[in-house]
């Protein structure tokens, strides 16, 4: 398999998107509405008071499991309190153990103590760690085509985690249990790029534009910049944060510069009087047509997604059963592009024929399982055998018997 370097988007089949997962997290706002009026542009608070509405993605009993689990480490969990720097040598250990020692092991005894006094805990990267969360996020990744992550906060009654700040990527709050009081102030730094992190040297908020308290099964959506803070009430409260990392045009503008450094004319020493700037720019403005900024933004998106291979195992051992009448789906999970050729996904890119483009390109198409006989295209019945065997190892299908 070679680099993955994604074709001109108009010639490239692409994996159908759904609203669904964007949808759960803000009906009874259309997702269109909800794109033109509120998307890095202002803050959408959606009331609902709907008990368990999110409970499928993390329950306060799961995380109250997960944080007493021995196994705890650092940095999947951390320990935050508003006014209280905790640092992390005082909650966790490493456990001797060989060839190495487990490092960053939580000291659940004084995990527990910091959260009756006041602690919040931060179980981070949920969705690498929890199926649930990593195909909800991949959901609104495929809508989005933009990196999403999870984490929870799970915070003591009458305590607050962080003090005001700001984050640098779009924010989803979807309030699990409990309840907790969110105070939004507009941004000193309008849409903050990922290292452009709050200090209180960029000034302190005003007066709050927003102030609302969650209930289980609302949702608080915070474009990047906007400033906030969340204290409990006389419950504990659980909440989790789906963080969108988007593709800003200062990306777009610095992978064209790295991609300049093929230019000979770019690498040559600029004079002494600063001449010919107009010329560089020029040079470097071919790097930003649409067409390329679109395919780097894709090519980066496409290479950074994680496979989620939830049963990829007992698919591995079935394959021995495979026959013409099984029926197999793309994996939900997947977001791929087929140019002809070529299909790029989860930092693969993996080559075929010409002769098996017309079956490749229903599988990307399809949004319901097809049987192996029923595909379109040129390949013959032992082609089609090979050529799913193939996807099914590479996780791009799944047999739907096998489940």
């Amino acid at each position: 398999m070679r680099t993955l370097t994604t074709p001109t988007r108009t010639q490239t089949r692409t994996t159908p998107a759904s609203d669904a997962a964007l949808a759960r997290a803000i009906e009874p706002v259309a997702v269109e509405r909800f794109l033109a009026d509120h998307w890095e542009q202002a803050p959408l608070h959606v009331a609902r008071s709907e008990a368990g509405r999110f409970d499928d993605l993390l329950s306060a009993r799961e995380a109250v499991r997960l944080m007493s689990e021995p196994g705890l480490r650092y940095p999947a969990f951390r320990l935050v309190k508003a006014g209280k720097r905790l640092d992390v040598r005082d909650y966790t250990e490493n456990v001797p153990w060989r060839p190495e020692p487990i490092s960053g092991t939580a000291r659940v005894p004084r995990v527990l103590a910091e959260f009756e006094a006041g602690a919040t805990v931060v179980l981070q990267g949920l969705h690498l760690s929890r199926m649930p969360l990593a195909r909800y996020c991949r959901g609104l990744e495929a809508r989005l085509e933009q990196p999403a992550q999870a984490n929870a906060y799970f915070t003591p009654r009458r305590s607050q985690g962080l003090p005001v700040h700001h984050d640098t990527h779009e924010v989803f709050v979807l309030q699990v249990s409990g309840s907790k009081r969110w105070l939004v102030y507009e941004p000193v730094l309008e849409l903050p790029l990922r290292d452009q992190r709050y200090s209180a040297q960029l000034g302190g908020p005003g007066d709050p534009v927003l102030d609302v308290t969650l209930a289980p099964g609302d949702t608080l959506y915070l474009p990047r910049g906007w400033l906030h803070e969340a204290v409990t009430s006389e419950t504990d409260s659980l909440h989790l944060t789906i963080g969108v990392n988007v593709y800003t045009w200062h990306d777009a503008l610095t992978e064209a510069l790295a991609r300049a450094a093929t230019d000979i004319e770019l690498r040559r020493s600029a004079p002494e009087d600063g001449e010919g700037g107009g010329e560089a720019l020029e040079r470097l403005g071919g790097r930003l047509r649409s067409d390329a900024v679109a395919n780097a933004r894709r090519r980066r998106f496409l290479e950074s997604r994680r496979p989620i291979l939830d049963d990829q195992l007992a698919q591995l051992r079935g394959l021995d059963d495979l026959s013409p009448e099984s029926e197999v789906e793309r994996r939900l999970t997947v977001i791929a592009d087929f140019d002809g050729r070529t299909l790029a996904f989860e930092g693969k890119r993996v080559s075929f024929p010409p002769q098996a483009r017309a079956e490749i390109d229903a599988l990307v198409a399809a949004t319901q399982p097809i049987a192996v006989a029923h595909l379109p295209g040129r390949l013959d019945e032992a082609g089609r055998l090979v050529l799913v065997r193939r996807l099914v190892r590479e996780g791009f299908l799944r047999v739907t018997s096998l489940t």
